[in-house]
């Protein structure tokens, strides 16, 4: 009964996420479902089990999420993102338009900007472009997520984005992490989207069809003058990258730091140095980034538009960090019942390779599908089940560089199914439907679903990381 409690709580949360409903209202009831068929008492499970473990998330991640947030927004209103997306967009032409659209969202996602901001950066050039060149407008959303969801927010090591942020907490890591197999992992799976986008494109042109007769969110004619150069715009990208290196790979931060701290015998204190650094120099970078956007694009604001910005950006981080949380609390609730045992017993017992990295990467990507979310799945996960993870790699001499970067990776493996908020976000900002353009990102998912499995067999076989 415990374990079908379970299930059906997992099965009703997907389903209403899928509809639309807020996994912050929802993801309790539903966890609490769950706790009362398994007996335990209700406002107890809500209070001190979901809520406890709701906060603990929010305290270590939403330094990133709001400086993220705050970053990407800046980036946005100054037009600096835009110049960016312009001159890679233009540079690279009608001919390699698909490719322009990938390596706009992949340059800046990796340098630091929301995904979210990068749909609506990116979209309006792309699909001028795309009409310039008459391909379909139902590829750009396949496009789009290509560079901006898969290889740089999860793959390549180095990227600032909170996939990749995740598991230095558990693991004891850093976010450059198994360099190697992070970056033949993400090169696979852009060198297979855009082989996929290609041939897709091909089709279209060689059936006779064109961009289209689009009316919702057409693009209107922009005006691109008085935006920097793109080198100038990029400034802040490589800024955040350069100082989140420094701080994470060059600084060496004094293990005693946190001593003074634990005396004090504070809530929620983290166990050493080593499982914050990664956040610590993502929230310095983040903050010298934020400092040199502002600084160059404070001009094109309106009067009054900077504090519009980062209230904007600061405001925005709140829903993203409440609906991770509220699925870490759920995951929370659920291990704590009787009935995962088994479940969690048949994931370890996954010893497909003789590691651990099979049973996590079937865990993060399931649990990611199932919530609609990147960073909520695995976080689900790590918090269930990192300490037997990494306790079993220790125990056969395996790297946890590797199950940081397997997490990462299969974290943006199912996660963009229909029910996915960026997903539904993309599709809504490039005026179509999922029966238009979902085949594409599907495609895609699998992509990444695949590459992961392939890190996997390449380290088995190599030990390389």
């Amino acid at each position: 009964m415990e374990a079908f409690g379970i299930l059906l709580s997992l099965f009703l949360l997907m389903f209403f996420a899928y509809r639309g409903f807020s996994v912050i209202l929802f993801s309790p009831i539903f966890a609490l479902l769950a706790a009362t068929m398994s007996g335990l008492a209700l406002m107890p499970a809500y209070t001190e089990l979901f809520m406890a473990k709701a906060v603990v998330y929010v305290k270590t991640f939403f330094p990133i999420f709001m400086l993220g947030a705050v970053f990407g927004k800046v980036m946005e209103d100054t037009g600096l993102a835009k110049s960016i997306s312009i001159s890679i967009i233009k540079g690279l032409g009608q001919e390699r338009a698909i490719l322009a659209v990938v390596l706009a969202g992949a340059a800046l996602t990796y340098g630091g900007v929301s995904l979210f901001v990068v749909v609506f950066a990116v979209y309006p050039f792309a699909a001028a472009l795309f009409r310039e060149a008459n391909i379909p407008k139902r590829l750009i959303p396949g496009s789009i997520a290509l560079g901006a969801f898969t290889f740089t927010m999860d793959s390549f090591p180095g990227t600032p984005q909170i996939q990749n942020i995740i598991p230095t907490n558990f693991f004891g890591t850093n976010i450059y992490a198994a360099p190697i197999s992070g970056i033949l992992g993400g090169l696979a799976i852009a060198a297979g989207g855009l082989w996929w986008l290609e041939r897709r494109r091909k089709a279209a042109a060689a059936a006779g069809e064109g961009y289209g007769n689009h009316t919702i969110n057409e693009p209107e004619a922009r005006d691109d003058s008085g935006l920097p150069a793109w080198y100038i715009a990029a400034l802040p990208l490589v800024t955040v990258l350069v100082v989140n290196f420094i701080m994470t790979r060059l600084f060496t931060w004094d293990p005693n730091l946190l001593a003074p701290f634990q005396a004090m015998k504070l809530p929620l204190i983290a166990a050493s140095v080593k499982n914050v650094i990664s956040i610590w120099s993502l929230i310095i970078a983040l903050v010298c980034g934020i400092v040199l956007a502002v600084s160059l694009g404070v001009t094109r604001l309106p009067k009054g538009g900077l504090a519009k910005a980062l209230n904007a950006g600061a405001i925005g981080s709140l829903l993203a960090i409440m609906n991770t949380a509220s699925e870490v609390g759920y995951g929370n609730v659920v291990a704590s019942l009787p009935g995962f045992k088994s479940i969690s017993g048949a994931l370890m017992g996954i010893k497909i390779g003789g590691t651990p990295l099979v049973s996590e990467a079937v865990t993060v990507t399931t649990l990611a599908g199932i919530t609609g979310s990147a960073s909520g799945g695995m976080s689900i996960a790590l918090d269930l089940m990192a300490k037997d993870w990494l306790a079993w790699a220790n125990q056969i001499g395996m790297s946890p560089e590797m199950l940081h970067r397997v997490a990462s990776m299969a974290s943006g493996g199912m996660d963009t199914l229909p029910h996915n908020g960026a997903v539904i976000t993309l599709l809504a900002v490039c005026g179509l439907t999922h029966k238009d353009s979902y085949p594409d990102i599907f495609m895609i998912t699998c992509l990444k679903t695949i590459a992961v499995f392939a890190v996997i067999i390449l380290h088995t076989v190599t030990g390389i990381l």
